[in-house]
Order: C-alpha cells, then structure tokens, then sequence
C-alpha cells in the first residue's frame, strides 16, 4: 500500500481528478485599497462540495477575498467566476451565497425561528413553504426546543447555530464563514466544529470559512489556503499542510516545529537522497532528494511529537540524535512538551504522548537526556 500523509477525512478530492471544473475560481485577482495591496494577483480553484479554508495572521488578505466572493468589494483587476459565471457587477443580494459573520447580528427582539425566517421573509416565500423551510432549519441544528426564545435567553452556542440556520434557510450554494467560532470558549468550539462538517456533508453546499485559527482549519477542511501579505503560499489537504509544509514560513505557521539551519550533504554524491544535512552540533538524515549542490544553506525540520526523549542513548548517535539536559516542561494533561538545551545554550523540542497516568520513571527537570528520531520523520526545507 502506497504511504500516505495522514488520516483521510473522506473520500473526496475532486482537485486531483483531470477535467473537473472547479465551482469557484479566482482568476489573477488583486484588490488594492489606496496603496496598500490586501490581494495580490492571486489565482484559486475551490471545488462544489468542498469545505474549504483561508487561514493566515491578520491582514494577510483572507477577508478581503472572501468579501470580493460575497459581492461587498469588487476586485481591481482580475475575475471572480463562479459556476463559470463571472460575478462582476452582480450585487450581493443577487450571488448564490450567504455570509455568516463572526458576531452572527441576530435580531434581539426577535425569536429565533423570526431570525431564521428574515431572508425568507425578504424574498417573500410563501407562507406554508416558510414554516417547513424554518422547521427543517431548527430541526438541522436541533433548536426545535428553542424556537420561541429570543437571542438573550440562548447560550452561545445556541447563536451561533441561530446564525447558521439562517445563513442556510435560503439555501445558497456557498456559505461563507467569517470567523465563526471565534466567540465560543474552546470545547464548545472543538464541538461546534464536527456539527459544522456534519451538517456541511449533510447539505452538500460548498462552505468558505476564513479563519487565523490552525487548529479550526485542520479539523474542519478538506484544503487549506495558507495565505500571507495577499499571496497563497501553499494549498493542500490538511495533512499536506501539517507534514509536508513547502515553505519554512508555512512549517513555522502551523503547529509547533523545530527548525535549524545547516549545511546540506549527499550522502551518495549524486543528490538522489537520503541527504544529510549538517547543523548546528549535530547530522541530521532525512529520506528526500533534493537537487541543491553540496554545502548549500538550508534547513532542517521536525514536529516535537515526532522526537523520542529518553534517558538512554540511541543505537546510532552519529545522527538524528542530540544530547542535553531537560531545561523546561510544559504538561499539557495529554502530551508534556519538553525543552532540551545544550551546554552552549542551543534548544530543542520534543512531546511525549502521556499515555499512562503513573509512569516509574518520569523524566524531570535537570535530567540529561538523548533525543532522537527516524529519517522519515524530518523534513527538508529549501525556502
């Protein structure tokens, strides 16, 4: 069985099949505001049912794009198309898609099945189908307790699903979500997120949802965007983004990782891998080819989790290993994260999974350990 990066939420990936047509396509799209470029030329495909993911720090440009999608800007240059269908001049009320926002602006003298019903109510449904519409809305987002209260007397939580039921009355076939999760404490969130995929596969609509949260767009996506000053800087399935980051910039973005400058070697002479890479004190081996001649600078990479910390050494310490002592902790209730520095002062990190409650003989602090890991576990990186 071919190797793959990890766990496949489901078995849809519709960017890897030649001839699909994507459902959303940005097109050289830039968007300045005065001098300041928020996109730049930026160029995307977004698939019909896919649950898709801009993430980036603040001011990268992700709300700006979606906000181009929803019709409140208009690119400077460039085309937004949608079904093949070039969005320009279309005003938001005319595009097939709703926006929930992250403070969900519901209507505080209304009762939640009136704030499902407002779109409804806009485009003048007829009365019967606008009861069943809002019925099978609070039937989707189990409120069909809640139906008379009014926004105050609901939990967060609960207002959140308001929003999105109303978001999805009109049915669109794209749900744009501006940080939706972003006022919800962090289980209710981590909850809310699997009720989001639910309900997303469920409809089969196609979600947009903008986020700086990394953990939020590793659950809930099928690709991330991973954007910075306007540009994407790489899109790819969640486990791509995680495992195999192109860029140091995006290994650094997301989750935690050890990166170190060195000195790439070849092994074989002939760059066709495994290379070796010289750092600082000591050789790292990672299984990847790379076509850099010898001694050029690059870096090398590797998740905490991934890094083994015992009080023995290795069978092999000639590389992909490290000696130090145990300078901080961090425990984490799952995993403790251990920071290893060396007699000149250079740190390393490593996470231990906390499989048992009571262990023998826990590594504390002062301990002088070894750290050590596969050749499959590192990564190269040449950006």
């Amino acid at each position: 069985m071919a190797k793959t990066l990890g766990p496949v939420k489901r078995k849809f990936a519709p960017w890897t099949e030649r001839g699909q047509l994507p459902f959303i396509r940005f097109e050289n799209v830039t968007k300045r505001f005065g001098p300041f470029t928020a996109v730049n030329n930026l160029t995307l495909n977004i698939y019909e049912r896919e649950f898709f993911s801009l993430l980036g720090p603040s001011g990268c440009g992700k709300t700006t794009l979606m906000r181009m999608l929803a019709g409140f800007d208009e690119p400077t240059e460039g085309r937004i198309l949608l079904q093949g269908r070039d969005l320009a001049g279309v005003p938001p009320y005319r595009r097939p898609t709703n926006m929930m926002f992250q403070s969900y602006a519901l209507f505080p003298h209304m009762t939640v099945e009136k704030n499902i019903a407002f779109g409804l109510e806009q485009d003048k449904m007829p009365k019967a189908e606008m009861a069943a519409r809002v019925e099978e809305m609070l039937h989707l987002v189990k409120l069909e307790d809640f139906a008379k209260r009014k926004p105050g007397q609901l939990s967060g939580g609960q207002r959140q699903r308001v929003a999105l039921a109303r978001s999805l009355a009109k049915k669109p076939k794209v749900l744009l979500l501006d940080e939706p999760l972003g006022a919800l404490d962090r289980k209710l969130r981590e909850e809310t997120q699997f009720e989001l995929m639910d309900i997303q596969t469920k409809l089969g609509l196609t979600f947009l949802i903008v986020t700086h949260d990394q953990e939020e767009a590793m659950t809930v996506s099928d690709r991330i965007a991973v954007m910075d000053k306007g540009e994407l800087v790489q899109v790819a399935t969640p486990a791509e983004i995680y495992e195999a980051p192109n860029c140091r910039y995006v290994a650094d973005f997301i989750g935690d990782i050890n990166i170190v400058e060195g000195k790439l070697q070849h092994p074989e002479g002939n760059g066709t891998g495994p290379v070796a890479i010289a750092c600082d004190g000591f050789k790292a081996v990672v299984d990847q080819t790379c076509d850099l001649s010898e001694g050029a600078t690059v870096a090398f990479a590797i998740r905490p989790e991934k890094v083994k910390i015992s009080l023995d050494p290795p069978a092999d310490t000639s590389a992909n290993a490290l000696y130090g002592e145990v300078w901080d902790i961090g425990y984490l209730g799952d995993f403790s994260v251990f920071i290893i520095r060396r007699e000149d002062g250079f740190t390393f990190r490593a996470a231990q999974a906390n499989v048992s409650r009571l262990v023998d003989r826990p590594i504390t602090f002062g301990d002088h350990v070894w750290l050590s890991w596969t050749s499959d576990a590192g990564l190269l990186l040449t950006r």
